[in-house]
């Protein structure tokens, strides 16, 4: 039996098609990998708000999946937009490596700092947590991004642990942040394995249940609260409680909860937003 695994063409896109092919090869099954170029992937100026919505690094393999020219695809969870795409699931999460974000160039926050990201939901809290840095635009696979960080004399750039630790490049790493610190982006550090409605069968067997549990929280209470790419808004959850957040793009206010159910929290955070 041959699958057909779709995945977007970068280094670590690759590397993430190759964990997910790991878990499924065997007992007769073949894999074939198909490389996709998303438009996040053709456009890497653009601040994500420009090329559309959320999901700008899902929508052509999700596309390749209900024309049948791949039967899986394989994504970073955090990248997925908040609710299943009509006729496609999750039909498995792998299990889930470190979820924080990542300090990359320096050991600490330091007032004035000039920091890189792309991400309203990283500057949102950084900014929060010291409105004196400054906080840059920066946009690109991880190579080009640790590249960019010393062509433009940045002082530190922040990504996700897992997508370093995947490279082999955690040496990059000057500090890993607790989520009490930086809450991390609903999903953060799970790899989905995405099929056609009906079709979970071709991957359950990799899936992991405990990350399931914990990503489909997240995701639930995002789905709820509305938040998109262009929106502050985090989620995580640590095993034991769910923990959200929605915040003001430049880090005026946060608010931040705490609960069991997703949708009790996102309208408790919802509830509090300044108006």
């Amino acid at each position: 039996m041959l699958i057909r695994v779709g995945s977007r063409g970068s280094r670590l896109a690759l590397t993430q098609a190759e964990l997910a092919a790991a878990q499924l090869r065997g007992n007769g099954v073949e894999i074939a990998l198909v490389p996709i170029t998303t438009a996040g992937d053709r456009d890497r100026t653009k601040p994500f708000g420009e090329i559309g919505a959320r999901g700008v690094f899902v929508k052509e393999l999700e596309e390749a999946l209900l024309e049948r020219r791949i039967d899986v695809a394989v994504h970073s969870a955090k990248d997925m937009t908040s609710t299943d795409t009509e006729g496609l699931a999750v039909g498995a999460y792998l299990a889930r490596e470190d979820p924080r974000d990542a300090l990359c160039g320096a050991s600490s926050i330091r007032p004035g700092m000039r920091i890189g990201t792309a991400s309203t939901r990283r500057r949102a809290q950084l900014l929060a947590r010291d409105p004196s840095l400054s906080i840059e635009p920066l946009r690109g696979n991880i190579d080009t991004r640790l590249r960019k960080r010393g062509e433009r004399g940045l002082d530190a750039i922040v990504l996700a642990a897992c997508g370093l630790d995947r490279l082999g490049l955690e040496a990059e790493i000057g500090y890993r942040f607790g989520p009490d610190e930086l809450l991390p982006e609903a999903a953060q550090g799970a790899l989905a394995l995405q099929v056609r409605a009906g079709e979970a069968g071709l991957v359950a067997r990799a899936d992991d249940a405990e990350t399931r549990r914990r990503v489909e929280a997240e995701r639930a209470c995002v789905a709820a609260i509305g938040g998109g790419c262009l929106a502050p808004v985090a989620a995580h959850h640590d095993g034991d409680r769910l923990t959200a957040l929605v915040a003001d793009e430049d880090g005026a206010w946060v608010e931040r909860r705490s609960g069991d159910d997703p949708n009790a929290l996102a309208a408790e955070l919802l509830a509090a937003v300044p108006t």
